[in-house]
């Protein structure tokens, strides 16, 4: 799916128009293409599937797995934006863990398939599923946990202007779900 410039500055430019002002004026005559174009980057991620994300950033190496070792990423510093109001999610940071399978992922892989999954119309909480089902294919581990926290300005600067307001969602896929141990390392690192 590629996304429609052209559509997106037609209906910027109504929406201007709808709200009382003039698109026409020196302040936003340049405004509808520089939505399209912001649009363009920060929705990157709706160009592709989890598959083809999984292709794109599935840089691996093999390595010897005989040990319950753990590879982390935390502090991933990304953003995304609710579908519900299309307003943007910030101060986001996501924590991705698995246990390697014989090969490990490039470790700016998983910054990258976070950044990439986050750059979409979507629920926090899907975020982390796509996070998980993306590392899940790449490396081939089912061993997957995602922790992501975020603040929703649908939350801090409209509605009900909390602004202190944090939304923390966890995923787990495989042992992560059923081994309190294996959480339990996890969260302490």
């Amino acid at each position: 799916m590629a996304i429609d410039t052209k559509a997106i500055e037609e209906h910027i430019r109504g929406i201007l128009i709808a709200l009382g002002d003039d698109p026409e004026r020196e302040g936003l005559r340049e405004t509808p293409e520089r939505v399209a174009r912001m649009y363009t980057e920060v929705f990157e991620g709706m160009n592709y599937t989890n598959q083809e994300i999984a292709e794109l950033y599935g840089k691996t190496f093999t390595v010897p797995t005989e040990h319950e070792d753990m590879v982390l990423v935390k502090d991933i510093e990304v953003f995304s934006y609710c579908e519900h109001h299309m307003a943007l999610m910030y101060d986001m940071t996501v924590t991705v863990a698995y246990l390697p399978k014989n090969k490990v992922l490039g470790l700016s892989k998983i910054a990258r398939i976070a950044d990439m999954a986050a750059k979409r119309l979507q629920l926090q909480e899907k975020i982390g599923s796509d996070i998980a089902e993306i590392i899940q294919l790449a490396t081939g581990s089912e061993d997957v946990a995602v922790l992501i926290k975020a603040n929703h300005s649908c939350m801090t600067a409209r509605g009900i202007k909390k602004p202190s307001a944090k939304t923390v969602t966890t995923t787990f896929r495989g042992r992560f779900e059923t081994d309190t141990t294996l959480q339990n390392r996890f969260f302490v690192m």
